[in-house]
């Protein structure tokens, strides 16, 4: 039996250039294959070193410009120092304004999600503290850790019905949909979070369907739910006490 070669095609799919036929097929091989998933991720981390890379590497670069350009201007005497000095506090009146008007204007909703979201982490000591670990489980894991949240979606709907009760897979599943642009999935992933209301993600599952809201333009709903996390006090209250400040 002739070995498939799947280099090709994790390119393909960490370049996200796969047709939704190829990425049936592929997500397919994915769940049988314990060693493949490995290398996806592998190379989706190599990935993001290359990244963080050219980035600093740019930073350097711009390091490098400006150094050149402080050591014209010493070099070229004290009279040239005033202008700069002057167009320095000048451009400083400018950013600050500039920094004035962006602190008290409204946000749009993509806005708002580019500075209050970060994805969510699962620390270790709750990843199995609360579900029956199974393959679609660890499946589940693999695909979220390595933020392929379709995946994630997928294998954590395959484990709900047999973990009804437990709240993890329900609030993962709910975030891999968010994640998919999924809103009404996770909306209804977080809502029996909160219904169940003996678990510990009920901090998480409220400020999600916050998002869910906002997302969604249910701006009362959204108001609703960010009062309600800026009254109790939780890890996300200064966040939504912000956004309701900036909601437009």
């Amino acid at each position: 039996m002739k070995t498939i070669d799947f280099s090709y095609f994790i390119e393909r799919y960490n370049a996200g250039e796969m047709n939704e036929a190829e990425k049936a097929w592929f997500y397919n091989e994915l769940g049988g294959n314990k060693n493949l998933r490995d290398e996806v991720s592998l190379r989706q981390k190599a990935d993001m070193v290359i990244k963080d890379h050219d980035i600093i590497q740019l930073r350097n670069k711009l390091s490098a410009i400006e150094k050149r350009r402080a050591e014209t201007l010493s070099g070229n005497g004290n009279r040239k120092h005033m202008p700069l000095t002057r167009a320095a506090v000048f451009a400083g009146i400018i950013l600050a304004g500039s920094l004035a008007f962006i602190g008290t204007r409204n946000l749009t909703t993509e806005e708002i999600l580019d500075r209050f979201y970060n994805s969510y982490e699962v620390t270790a000591n709750l990843r199995s503290a609360e579900v029956q670990v199974n393959t679609a489980y660890t499946t589940a894991m693999e695909y979220y850790d390595t933020r392929d949240y379709r995946g994630a979606a997928q294998y954590f709907s395959k484990v709900l019905p047999g973990d009804p009760k437990y709240m993890q897979s329900t609030m993962l599943y709910g975030v891999s949909a968010f994640e998919e642009k999924n809103f009404p999935a996770a909306k209804q992933s977080f809502t029996e979070v909160i219904n169940n209301n003996d678990n510990l993600y009920l901090e998480d599952a409220h400020w999600y369907l916050a998002l869910c809201y906002l997302k969604t333009g249910e701006k009362v709903r959204a108001v609703d739910e960010l009062t309600y996390i800026k009254k109790s006090g939780n890890i996300y209250s200064n966040d939504a006490r912000k956004i309701l400040r900036r909601i437009k």
